[in-house]
């Protein structure tokens, strides 16, 4: 039988070659698209523009003028889309750090944020201005609410607008006998009533047992679980909750479609299995793998979720974790924290420290922080820090070159996200050990100015040193972090070109970066960034078909109205989705 078969396909190849029979066929079950532009920006510096670009089976197969593309088109059949003959192509643009399970569901709560968060459905909440302003808010939400024991989780409490943090006796006022709990804007903070606390049995001696649980002057527990750890600690049960297969999907429905409105073709997940690692990998696989999701995802294990689930297996996991990994979801290394929040001041700041003498919070420093990455380095995995503060910054540094000094190694693309506060050494230092930066630009237009009373002028309006690192030649890119910032890359791009504050002053000047290097930290330096460079970033022949679709040209627009330009929608292995409007039925 096996002579038969062997004879079969040697007869079928050979018809094929002397008749062409059957080219016809593979053509049909491979159709080859062609999308027409007004032009089309490649993002490869050696063939900067085009005007047409061909797809097949989701992929880009040659990008050009149509003659440019005939080799290809010659003899076969294709299709040609003129749709965007007078929009503008770009590679789709990529979130380099996002969550967009955490996203939609802070967005999708009781909100009460300083500045407006938008709603892809809708008119935007818009922001509270002041402290009484939020807490008659949060009286109002907890008014509307007909059950008298049922749980009110609100989102989006500002510490550092609103004058500090809030205690259990605060939430007393609004009810002392509902459970109430608010998650501030950092996400890396949560205060809880006496309600809750009650109901949980919780008592003093935690303080001992979970870093940043807060005693007041009494002993007693105050109701403030400060720092990433004591905050997933106090919210683990509700995201729990809110990751049963009904609220998850309209969670990353929402984040998704507020993305795509974004112009963003790739969203990432910072940090998977933060509560539960194959629970959080089986429902983003189920949710990007779905041909109807107009998007990708790259996804990055969380180290301590992993350490505490996992154990001694956690550093197999990932790398299993990984061959799991399809078109649509990227699974792809891991990431660890070193100083906590820059929103609600939980960064470390060195020397001359806050102004008013106040402390940030180190999650991880030192040998002990070395010992946490090393297995992942060693296993020749991707690490992504997120790191703030300059003394935790330092921190970050310190620990890569004591990883390089052990265990040499190359294009690991060792990653320090988010990189609040920094100096030019720390710069040079990055460079020398080969690391890559993401930076989330709202640092600068929506905190600089707010900033500037508690760590002084130049600090607050020198975050955000786009400059500092590319004339250092270090591979910088930009995120939005949402839902600390909106998912608007065109917006990033704006803020880094012009570096204005909310008042519209221009801060810190020569900080300031082109469009075209913008434009290239959110699409080809942000693939780089997640290590996908090879897939998506930049329109070649052999990566993903994916397309930001642009109604007017941001190299002929003044660098003040970048984040006018308007999105048609997106394009994702040559499939079209258009902008979505309304909301999904």
């Amino acid at each position: 039988m096996a002579l038969s078969r062997l004879n079969r396909c040697f007869l079928t190849s050979l018809l094929f070659v002397v008749t062409g029979v059957g080219a016809v066929h593979a053509q049909s079950e491979h159709p080859i698209v062609v999308f027409v532009a007004k032009k089309i920006y490649t993002m490869d510096p050696g063939w900067p523009t085009a005007t047409a670009v061909a797809v097949r089976d989701g992929k880009i197969l040659s990008v050009g003028s149509m003659e440019d593309l005939q080799p290809w088109l010659k003899g076969r059949e294709y299709k040609v889309i003129d749709s965007f003959k007078n929009k503008i192509l770009f590679p789709g643009f990529i979130e380099s750090h996002g969550h967009p399970f955490l996203g939609g569901t802070l967005m999708r709560l009781p909100l009460l944020t300083h500045y407006d968060t938008p709603n892809p459905y809708g008119p935007p909440f818009r922001g509270l201005k002041t402290r009484e302003a939020a807490l008659a808010k949060l009286k109002e939400y907890e008014s509307a609410l007909a059950d008298p024991n049922e749980l009110l989780v609100a989102w989006g409490f500002d510490s550092v607008v609103y004058g500090g943090h809030l205690t259990r006796h605060d939430l007393d006022k609004i009810s002392s006998t509902r459970p109430i709990i608010v998650w501030d804007a950092s996400e890396h903070f949560a205060y809880l009533n006496s309600a809750v606390i009650k109901q949980r049995g919780y008592t003093s001696g935690l303080a001992k047992k979970i870093n940043g649980v807060q005693l007041g002057s009494d002993g007693e527990l105050n109701g403030q679980f400060l720092g990433t750890t004591a905050a997933t600690f106090a919210l683990g049960d509700f995201l729990k909750s809110r990751s049963e297969p009904e609220q998850a999907k309209k969670s990353l429905d929402f984040m998704i479609d507020l993305s795509v409105q974004g112009g963003i073709t790739t969203q990432s997940e910072l940090v998977l299995g933060i509560i539960n690692p194959e629970g959080e990998a089986r429902m983003y696989s189920e949710y990007f793998n779905d041909p109807k999701t107009p998007m990708r995802l790259v996804a990055v294990s969380d180290i301590e979720g992993l350490n505490a689930a996992k154990k001694e297996k956690a550093v197999d996991y990932v790398l299993e974790l990984q061959q799991q990994s399809t078109d649509k979801i990227i699974f792809r290394g891991v990431k660890s924290f070193s100083d906590d929040s820059f929103l609600g001041f939980g960064m470390m700041v060195g020397n001359p420290g806050y102004i008013s003498g106040r402390e940030g919070i180190f999650i991880n420093k030192g040998e002990e922080f070395v010992q946490q990455l090393l297995p992942y380095w060693k296993a020749g995995l991707q690490i992504h820090i997120h790191t703030n503060g300059n003394l935790g910054n330092e921190n970050t540094i310190d620990t890569l070159a004591k990883l390089q000094s052990r265990y040499p190694r190359f294009d690991h693309r060792f990653t320090l996200q988010h990189y609040g506060i920094s100096t030019p050494s720390q710069a040079k230092r990055l460079k020398a050990l080969g690391a890559v930066v993401s930076i989330n630009p709202y640092y600068l237009y929506q905190r600089a100015e707010i900033n500037r009373e508690h760590i002084g002028t130049e600090r607050a309006y020198l975050a955000a040193r786009y400059r500092t690192l590319l004339d250092a030649g270090i591979p910088t890119t930009m995120h939005s972090d949402t839902p600390i910032g909106p998912a608007k890359p065109l917006e990033w791009v704006w803020i880094a070109v012009n570096r204005f504050g909310q008042s519209g002053k221009t801060l810190a000047p020569a900080e300031r970066i082109t469009t075209n290097e913008a434009m290239r930290m959110i699409t080809i330096d942000a693939a780089y960034s997640l290590g996908i460079d090879d897939l998506i970033g930049s329109i070649e022949p052999g990566k993903f078909a994916d397309f930001t679709v642009l109604e007017q040209d941001p190299y002929q627009s003044t660098p003040e109205k970048l984040r006018d330009i308007q999105i048609w929608g997106t394009v994702i292995g040559g499939k079209v989705n258009p902008v979505r409007k309304i909301r999904p039925q």
